[in-house]
């Protein structure tokens, strides 16, 4: 191995016996100062020239690795892995890693791809992210595993859709506006297979009585846009799909109901939820799972101006029901509503589950750690909560229940766009509910997932930095490969 390549060993305390490409990494580590001492998991130390020729970087598992259960031995692995590709980027000259994967070759794929991801426009040194590259960004540092395998290949697919979906969110709204945001999705998914891409403007959107998106619209001069994906990998093409809806609020404002200024410019973000579906869909499509699957997303910015929806204003729904505007910054679950009942009525899915950064009521309430679940079915809870567990982008199941909704049913509309600080997310997924066509009758399983507050990692983890964290796009991949098997 040249000085530019480097060697990751993850390893367990209470192995003695591991040997990996010559490195015995207990006695490497047994010459650290805190040799003495088990390292607690995601403890690193590098060395050069050990052996000959070579950098490695001995990363712990942690003591006791061998007891746990399966989904922390997988969380211990990513943090391990994580951490000891976060010593190594600080280190220029370094351009090939080869991973010692053995103890668990998607997760050590996954953590190595995460923690190389930094995103950044600063022109010091070229950005890989500059939106003025006419080639894609490439990794600054190329990951193989010692032994190839399926599952390392599968947890790089799963760990660039994530970073697909953090790129969309932290670009700024002046870079990822509604159109920029379609022209990005087609260029990804050039050249896949069983694919289709529609991208339908603000006239159709009027043709099919979409006035409760469209009224969201009246503040921008940007146009709008709503996005379709469909992807046919099930041996039955006309077999009743899988769907993803994605909120797209390439910037929220407020709209009339301005938000403070302080900390604004994080509504980059609030296409958060169309970023996910987007990049876990390109994941399942790169897999070719065995699965249909539609993907929604109504795209737009939600500014005041002239034209701006007012508080107040009564708008008819493309499901015919009267929607109240108490809040122009409500305007998640406008655009949401009519983007779920055109899902649902035009594409009769199976199961549809929207993602959103929704309410404020989620971050209190769940902070980072999970996303809040919202479901009409035990069965497509418990799924979710798996998929997430697995991959450690776990979710936490919310009250659903009708006592909430005097809320929302108090005005002179149907529905009113909020009903007041009082679990705000609660009346948010209750808000949506009816525009579930087929839900009454049992033909179609629904989740909301509500992740205002795990868009953003405000504190570095081993295997992530700060910034936007395109979750739950791992936890969505790995739900759809479990329903497809």
């Amino acid at each position: 191995m040249s000085s530019s390549q480097a060697l990751i060993v993850p390893f367990d305390p209470s192995a003695p016996s591991q040997a990996v490409a010559g490195v015995q990494p207990l006695q490497l580590w047994s010459l650290t100062p805190s040799g003495d001492k088990a390292p607690k998991a995601g403890a690193t130390a590098t060395f050069y020239n050990t052996p000959a020729g070579k950098t490695t970087t001995i990363s712990s598992v942690g003591d006791g690795f061998a007891a746990k259960s399966s989904e922390v031995k997988r969380e211990l692995v990513r943090k391990s892995v994580g951490a000891a590709v976060k010593e190594l980027k600080a280190f220029e000259g370094v351009k090939e890693v080869v991973v010692d994967a053995s103890l668990d070759p998607h997760a050590a794929a996954v953590a190595a791809h995460l923690a190389l991801y930094k995103f950044t426009l600063k022109t010091n040194v070229p950005s890989p992210f500059d939106p003025r590259n006419a080639e894609p960004a490439k990794e600054r540092i190329a990951f193989a595993p010692v032994e190839a395998s399926g599952e390392w290949d599968r947890g790089v697919v799963y760990a660039q859709s994530q970073n697909l979906a953090r790129t969309l969110a932290e670009y700024p709204a002046n870079m990822i506006t509604p159109t920029a945001f379609t022209e990005r999705v087609r260029r990804e998914f050039e050249g896949i297979a069983n694919v289709e891409i529609v991208v339908r403007d603000e006239a159709w959107a009027a043709e099919k009585g979409m006035n409760v998106f469209l009224s969201v619209t009246h503040g921008t001069s940007e146009p709008a846009k709503f996005l379709e994906i469909i992807y046919k990998g099930a041996a039955d093409k006309t077999a009743a799909p899988l769907a993803f809806v994605g909120k797209g609020i390439t910037f929220d404002s407020g709209g009339i109901s301005l938000k403070p200024g302080a900390g604004m410019k994080l509504m980059r973000g609030d296409m958060g939820g169309a970023a996910a579906v987007v990049s876990a869909a390109l994941a399942i499509a790169k897999l070719q799972l065995p699965i249909n699957l539609v993907v929604t997303t109504p795209l737009t910015e939600n500014m005041p101006g002239p034209s701006a929806t007012k508080p107040g204003d009564i708008i008819y729904a493309m499901n015919g029901k009267s929607v109240e505007v108490d809040n122009t910054d409500a305007e998640g679950r406008l655009v949401l509503s009519d983007a779920i009942y055109y899902t649902s009525t035009e594409y009769k899915p199976h199961t549809l589950i929207d993602v959103a950064t929704l309410t404020g009521a989620m971050v209190i309430a769940l902070g980072e750690v999970f996303s809040g679940v919202f479901s009409s079915s035990d069965e497509l809870w418990q799924q979710l909560y798996e998929a997430g567990q697995l991959e450690h982008d776990r979710f936490w199941r919310m009250p659903m229940d009708e006592e909430y909704l005097p809320q929302i049913h108090g005005s002179n509309a149907d529905l009113q766009n909020t009903g007041g600080r009082p679990a705000g997310s609660a009346t948010a997924a209750l808000f949506l509910k009816p525009f579930v066509a087929g839900l009454e009758e049992g033909e179609i399983k629904w989740a909301h997932l509500d992740i205002a507050g795990s868009m953003e990692a405000t504190r570095p983890g081993q295997y992530q930095e700060k910034g936007m964290t395109g979750r739950p796009v791992r936890a969505l991949i790995e739900f759809a490969r479990r329903l497809a098997n």
